[in-house]
């Protein structure tokens, strides 16, 4: 019975969340096309074999195919999911169907229905993280030791993971932050922390070690106690006002967006591990573990984090991926004439090459991990 167990807590949670983030990302360009009177032909949960499915007045067909991995909207007149192409009979349409078919319409509207993906996937993400600060309360990462740094200060005093940190030089202390905080407004170099340790309460004098970290793009040294938070939410229940709620949902996600750049970036320059990118395995992984471990809130509160993502990637100047078309069809908007067929079948087959390394490189990345977790 324990794979029936195992499916419940990660397969099938895997697939909602992966559903619902493709859903919504392909409903953005759904209704962006409809909105700009483009044609859709084919609006997809998955790939491959189709396992149920329907066609509307509007004569789009809905589905959902047997592998749930991705989806897609196939525009009219293009040759496949990807407008990579364009159908070869669309000079042989009428004049009423050129009216709706995509490779007719203009680079203007091409863009605002590329972008509809990505765009929706961050008012997803606004709305998710609006609705839980109004009605729940802020989240936090509660200030639990989630990994002591190797010869750092707290390492050698004695800190361990999962001490939960409660109070820094006579200071309460609430969440994560709240340690960066009173770290830095420490004095004298040295930190009197107190910790709670499966329900013993212990006391240390933690001479702070001078660290090197990132802020701003820039390398600065400063004392540091030598901890990182560990990768759970925590709900502090002090509602805020719908106005609140949402203006800080768009600072979260700002944030998580700059965050999530700079790790992109830290990994292309070799100042951070390679080995850290994760795919569909590693998100199957995290889906599972917070079902399994947390309330739902967690896992509406991961789904808002992967739907931000879901948008930032999409949006890298890669082809293949709607990032790739925007830069193409910002290149046809300034100058004024569509690229060559041929120099954009070129870019696609680079662009997906580019994707299927990294989807390949990020497997090999999770099943590492994975082996790592249950048998090292």
């Amino acid at each position: 019975m324990e794979w029936l167990t195992n499916s419940i807590y990660y397969i099938v949670p895997f697939i909602v969340l992966l559903g619902v983030l493709v859903f919504v990302h392909e409903f953005g360009h759904f209704l962006i096309a409809r909105l700009t009177g483009v044609q859709v032909t084919d609006f997809s949960i998955g790939f491959g074999k189709k396992l149920w499915g329907f066609t509307d007045k509007y004569h789009t067909q809905w589905k959902i195919c047997a592998i749930p991995l991705g989806g897609y909207c196939q525009f009219l007149g293009d040759a496949d999911a990807a407008s990579a192409h364009s159908d070869k009979n669309v000079s042989l349409m009428s004049e009423e169907e050129q009216k709706k078919a995509f490779p007719m319409q203009s680079p203007w509207k091409k863009l605002a229905i590329v972008l509809g993906g990505p765009g929706f996937n961050y008012l997803f993400a606004i709305i998710i993280f609006t609705m839980m600060f109004a009605l729940m309360g802020t989240f936090n990462f509660p200030p639990i030791v989630g990994d002591v740094i190797s010869g750092g200060a707290a390492e050698k005093v004695g800190i361990i993971k999962n001490d939960k940190i409660i109070e820094i030089n006579g200071h309460e202390i609430k969440n994560f932050n709240d340690v960066t905080t009173e770290i830095a407004l420490t004095t004298n170099g040295v930190a009197q922390v107190k910790i709670d340790r499966n329900g013993e309460i212990i006391e240390f004098n933690v001479p702070l070690q001078t660290m090197e970290m990132e802020q701003n793009g820039q390398k600065v040294e400063r004392p540091m106690l030598g901890v990182k938070s560990i990768n759970t939410l925590e709900l502090d229940p002090t509602k805020l006002t719908w106005l609140e709620a949402f203006i800080e949902s768009c600072r979260q996600t700002w944030q998580i967006t700059v965050n999530t750049l700079r790790g992109v970036g830290q990994m292309i320059t070799g100042k951070r591990s390679s080995q850290e990118l994760g795919g569909i395995i590693r998100i199957a992984e995290m889906s599972g573990d917070i079902s399994r471990k947390s309330g739902i809130v967690d896992f509406i509160a991961f789904m808002g984090l992967l739907s931000i993502n879901l948008g930032l990637i999409n949006l890298f100047p890669v082809p293949v991926l709607d990032g790739g078309h925007v830069v193409i069809y910002l290149v046809e908007i300034i100058s004024r004439r569509e690229i060559n067929g041929k120099i954009k079948e070129n870019l696609f087959k680079i662009g997906f090459a580019l994707i299927l390394a990294l989807m390949i490189f990020a497997t090999w990345n999770d099943v590492v991990h994975l082996f790592r977790r249950f048998f090292a």
